[in-house]
C-alpha cells in the first residue's frame, strides 16, 4: 500500500502552496505527490493520468477539496466510482473528513458519504460555471467600454510609406527596412496592404 497525494490549481498564476502543506503534514513524499495547473473541467490532465497509471489496488490518494479533484459533476462522480469501486484505491478528502473511503463504514455512514459526495460534486460544478458566467460578463462590460482582448495591434512609424517606398526602389533591404520599421514579416505585409488599400482610396 502506498500513500499518494494530488493537488491542483487551475492556473499557473495560482498557488499552490497551501495544498502541499496539507501533503507534507501527511508525510506523503514529494515522489508521491502530482501536481497539476490545469482547469477543473475534465480528467484530462497530465500529472492526473500519470497518477493513475501507477496506482494499484490498496493505494491511498488525498485531495485537499472535492473541488481540486475537479469540477464536473458527473465526471467527478464517475472518477470517484473508477477508483474506489473497480480499482480498489482508497480516497481521502483532508477537508471533508466523511469523504475517507479507508475508513470502516457502516451503511448510514456510507450513504452519508454518498450524499455529501454528491452535494460537494454539484457545488464544485456549480462554482465553475458561476467562474465563467463573471469571466464572459466581466469581457463583455470590457468589450462595451472599447477595452481590446489579444494582443496589442502594432502600429507602423509614422514615416512607413517613407521605408516601404525605399525598399521598393531597391535602396533598402528587406531586413534593413524590417529593423527600421519594427515589424516582424507578417505583421509588415499586413500593414502594407493596408497602406496599399488606403493609398488606393
Amino acid at each position: 500500500m502506498k500513500t499518494y497525494g494530488y493537488v491542483r490549481v487551475s492556473s499557473t498564476d495560482q498557488n499552490e502552496d497551501r495544498q502541499i502543506v496539507e501533503m507534507e503534514k501527511l508525510k506523503i513524499p514529494k515522489s508521491q505527490l502530482f501536481i497539476d495547473k490545469l482547469s477543473g473541467k475534465d480528467f484530462n490532465r497530465p500529472e492526473y493520468l500519470k497518477l493513475m497509471e501507477i496506482l494499484k489496488s490498496g493505494d491511498i490518494v488525498y485531495i485537499q477539496s472535492i473541488d481540486r479533484l475537479g469540477r464536473n459533476y458527473d465526471e467527478i462522480q464517475n472518477q470517484w466510482r473508477i477508483l474506489t469501486k473497480e480499482r480498489g484505491i482508497d480516497i481521502a478528502v483532508i477537508d471533508m473528513p466523511i469523504l475517507d473511503t479507508k475508513q470502516d463504514k457502516d451503511l448510514m455512514r456510507t450513504f452519508i458519504a454518498d450524499v455529501v459526495l454528491q452535494l460537494l460534486s454539484f457545488v464544485a460544478q456549480n462554482e465553475r460555471e458561476s467562474i465563467r458566467k463573471r469571466q464572459a460578463q466581466g469581457i463583455a462590460v470590457a468589450k462595451s467600454k472599447g477595452v481590446r482582448f489579444g494582443r496589442p495591434i502594432k502600429k507602423p512609424p509614422e514615416n512607413f510609406a517613407e521605408i516601404t517606398q525605399k525598399w521598393e526602389q531597391g535602396s533598402l533591404s528587406f531586413q534593413d527596412m524590417l529593423t527600421q520599421t519594427g515589424l516582424k514579416q507578417a505583421t509588415f505585409y499586413r500593414r502594407l496592404r493596408e497602406l496599399r488599400i488606403k493609398q488606393m482610396k
